[in-house]
């Protein structure tokens, strides 16, 4: 597989140097509140290159993290739960947030049996250990307020700052930043380990025999939990287009800091999701989670057609027309996947081993062209309308499903009533009873059945 890596700005042919198996690394999302559907977007994207790499014969170590602690999510904390101690507020925010986040990942078609999830918050030791590292080296140091990263001993140490985004040497600072995410312009050090405050969770800690009881800075955080779980470099670092910096900037400083080795051999941003043509902003009214597109009546799996009919390079377009168009394309693949179920034949339009699963596997291998992959599917949906084949679709329906996860294989046939009436309106139809024919076909209406007489026979299609 290609894909286009941030780093070097060209494509990269992902790589397994371990030959048993990929790592693969996506920022999580940060439980202070619902993800909304640009998280959502993004995590679509990275769930289908890891399909992708699977399809391909890849043994793919898919990590995961979810941020549990940071500035927002205790702020938000406290706020929700006042009446709680600090740190029984964090959990109580986190753990119900974290179940929410996971529920909209499966509605959404992300196979999170395919995840290793992992919380900061398990991971504190970890964290400290890296620190201690780094200020033995003498790139962290120690300071009032609690323990920061040296960009200045850092690039004296040889390293370059600023592989991700081009960082001018006029926007280095030798100031301190404290909060875990600030402008977009100007480096500053910034802080691995903040000093314990009276109204914040906290994690016991000793440096250089220093009482340093606090609670970690969000960057440290990912650098962690990669190199705990994963080899070094990863084969892709994934994240939305707003985390190159700071966020994996100072990632990746650490970890190259900590481990002398590159963060990752790729790293892969997808890029905003607009809303009516302009970011999300709650003060603008766009601001939208997953719940507010099923309140519509959408289904989920209709927001994931519409983010995979965008590049993930490409700022895409969020309207509700837009997802109406894709809840169509999710009817039309579903009724089409059903065929599998009928007794239809004609000429096979797919051949699973040889045309459409690698057309589109070619497709997506390279740099995850989704609009084209989904446009040949939609393609082979529309041929079977006339040409409907119950083999040729049960034979290519694993892999389409694989690679796209809109949760076709688990639809059922319909019931030995429904088919009994379908038999019975067969012979209706046979004997030029058109009334009963019609009433059967109203019956079947009600269960939610639409009959479709072809060249072929009948065939039926949910409405839903």
């Amino acid at each position: 597989m290609q894909i286009f890596n941030t780093l070097t700005k060209q494509l990269a042919t992902v790589q397994q140097k371990n030959e048993h198996s990929l790592g693969m690394y996506s920022c999580g999302p940060t439980v202070y509140e619902h993800a909304h559907i640009g998280n959502l977007a993004a995590f679509i994207y990275a769930d289908t290159i890891r399909r992708v790499l699977t399809q391909a014969g890849k043994k793919v170590i898919h990590v995961m993290n979810i941020t549990d602690v940071d500035d927002k999510t205790i702020a938000r904390s406290a706020r929700d739960n006042h009446n709680l101690e600090p740190m029984a507020a964090l959990l109580a925010l986190t753990s119900k947030l974290t179940t929410a986040f996971m529920n909209d990942m499966t509605a959404v078609g992300n196979d999170v049996q395919a995840l290793t999830i992992v919380k900061a918050t398990d991971h504190i030791e970890d964290m400290q250990q890296i620190i201690t590292a780094l200020v033995d080296k003498g790139i962290g140091y120690i300071a009032d307020d609690g323990i920061y990263f040296s960009i200045d001993a850092y690039q004296k140490a040889g390293y370059h700052y600023g592989q991700l985004s081009h960082i001018a040497p006029s926007a280095h600072s030798e100031a301190r930043i404290n909060n875990d995410e600030y402008d977009k312009v100007n480096a500053h050090d910034f802080a691995l380990w903040k000093k314990r405050r009276d109204d914040e969770p906290y994690w016991h800690y000793v440096i250089n025999d220093q009482v340093m009881d606090g609670r970690p800075g969000w960057h440290i955080e990912c650098s962690a939990m990669s190199t705990q779980l994963l080899d070094q470099p990863l084969a892709i670092h994934t994240g939305g287009i707003d985390l190159i910096f700071p966020h994996h900037e100072n990632e990746l400083a650490q970890t190259k800091a900590y481990t002398g080795q590159e963060l990752a051999d790729i790293f892969v941003h997808s890029e905003h999701l607009l809303v009516d043509g302009k970011k999300m902003s709650k003060s603008l009214g766009n601001y939208l989670t997953l719940k507010d597109i099923t309140a519509k009546g959408f289904d989920p799996l209709a927001f994931r057609i519409l983010v995979l009919r965008s590049h993930y390079r490409s700022q895409s377009n969020f309207t509700w027309e837009g997802l109406e168009a894709a809840q169509q394309n999710l009817k039309d693949i579903r009724a089409w996947s059903d065929l599998r179920f009928q007794n239809v034949t004609a000429a096979a339009l797919i051949d699973s081993n040889t045309t459409l699963t690698k057309k589109l596997q070619t497709q997506l291998e390279h740099n995850l062209a989704t609009p084209e992959a989904f446009a040949t599917l939609l393609d082979i949906v529309k041929q079977s309308a006339d040409h409907a084949d119950a083999r040729a679709v049960a034979d290519v329906l694993p892999a389409i499903e694989a690679l796209f996860g809109l949760d076709l294989l688990d639809r059922q046939d319909i019931n030995s009533t429904q088919k009994q009436l379908l038999a019975e309106r067969h012979q209706a139809r046979l004997s030029n009873n058109w009334n009963r024919s019609d009433q059967i076909r109203a019956q079947l209406y009600d269960q939610e059945l639409v009959i479709k007489d072809t060249t072929q026979g009948q065939i039926w299609e949910r409405l839903s």
